[in-house]
């Protein structure tokens, strides 16, 4: 399928295409250029698609076209690993059914009150995004419906792997009809969720998305040079150079995000920490702050990044080189979002120059050195 393809191409609704003129989005990437028609047509999808590419709108534009919005059942379950990506994809659907009369998504997620979500319920989404744990409770207290669902979604199938759910999934999928649309989303295929593809979802059509760097058209991508000791040093200095206030900063463990965050704080930068042992009310509370501009720097690991859904973050810093391949183009994705352009710099440290040329050659992303200026970090 030709890479110029545009969602005009793809025979949607006006409501639907209203609603992506108003963010800006007018390409469809690879994910969503692959799995759109497939799954209009009803058919059952497992796609190997990396983080950041689109994966929301590519499952949740055919949902929202076929929604019967007559009907008081639940038609669609979007299953996430995490609090925060079931948030961030309720969010990226409220927004895609913005101008669809009638039309309802509730998120069903642990450390939120019980009572407010089945008010939410009790007005009849017809999406659900719910996190395994949560929706299984909902279900065993006979407050949420799943037994007519026409589509369920698995979204990073590998995640919910890691995190222990699959007993979860599978007990989920045998509460659904057998007719199903299904469509599976995971960066990785490791056996268990190979098993899920073949027990559950034979003759499903498959797509494999290599990550690809167009699919983040507007982002200048840079290499900064530096011993690890003065890492903080320049990311400081750079964001005083390009002029960025609102910036992420990435890192592969929760002690290093604590660090680097304390230390920004002591350079004077207003900075707050984002990681998994951050309560989710303290997580809301980051978050919304974060959106309002009340603090310059988010410092966060890749877990609770995946709900990271800001559209003006001007610049990403890996102030650590992501452990896995995908995880780079998923950080960078978290800026230029609706339409906008920005920045990444990956900070690399000698120890780091051969997992950044691994990233460099499987993601084929070409970023350019930095110039730091003359006695610079």
């Amino acid at each position: 399928m030709s890479e110029e393809i545009t969602f005009k191409d793809l025979g949607l609704s006006p409501e639907v295409m209203e609603a992506l003129d108003k963010m800006g989005v007018t390409r469809p990437t690879t994910v969503q250029q692959k799995a759109i028609p497939l799954m209009m047509d009803n058919m059952s999808v497992i796609a190997k698609a990396p983080t950041g590419t689109g994966k929301t709108f590519a499952f949740g534009i055919p949902i929202i076209e076929y929604l019967n919005l007559n009907s008081k059942y639940v038609q669609a379950l979007i299953l996430s690993p995490t609090r925060e990506l079931a948030l961030q994809i309720t969010a990226e659907l409220k927004g895609l059914g913005k101008y669809i009369e009638g039309f309802k998504v509730a998120p069903l997620i642990g450390g939120q009150s019980m009572r407010i979500q089945e008010e939410k319920l009790a007005k009849n989404p017809q999406i659900i995004v719910a996190t395994p744990g949560r929706l299984l409770d909902m279900v065993s207290r006979r407050l949420c419906d799943i037994s007519q669902i026409y589509t369920l979604v698995l979204d990073e199938a590998d995640e919910m792997l890691k995190m222990g759910f699959i007993k979860d999934i599978k007990r989920i999928i045998a509460l659904t009809p057998e007719d199903r649309q299904t469509a599976l989303f995971s960066a990785t295929m490791p056996r268990e969720i190979q098993d899920i593809t073949w027990e559950f979802m034979t003759g499903a059509a498959e797509i494999d998305v290599m990550p690809k760097a167009e699919d983040h058209p507007n982002i200048d991508q840079y290499i900064v040079s530096c011993p690890e000791k003065d890492k903080l040093c320049a990311v400081t200095k750079i964001m005083k150079k390009e002029n960025l206030h609102k910036v992420i900063v990435f890192c592969n463990t929760k002690n290093e995000a604590s660090r680097v965050c304390e230390k920004l704080s002591r350079q004077g930068l207003k900075a707050e920490a984002l990681h998994g042992d951050i309560g989710q009310g303290a997580r809301n509370r980051v978050m919304d702050d974060y959106r309002s501009s009340k603090f310059d720097v988010l410092v966060a690991t890749d877990v609770v990044a995946r709900g990271i859904d800001v559209d003006d973050v001007e610049g990403i810093f890996n102030y650590n080189i992501p452990k896995e391949n995908e995880l780079y183009l998923h950080r960078i994705g978290r800026t230029a979002r609706a339409g906008k352009s920005g920045k990444a710099f990956s900070l690399v440290a000698y120890l780091d120059r051969q997992r950044m040329d691994e990233i460099i050659r499987y993601t084929k992303v070409d970023p350019k050195p930095y110039e730091m200026d003359s006695g610079e970090a």
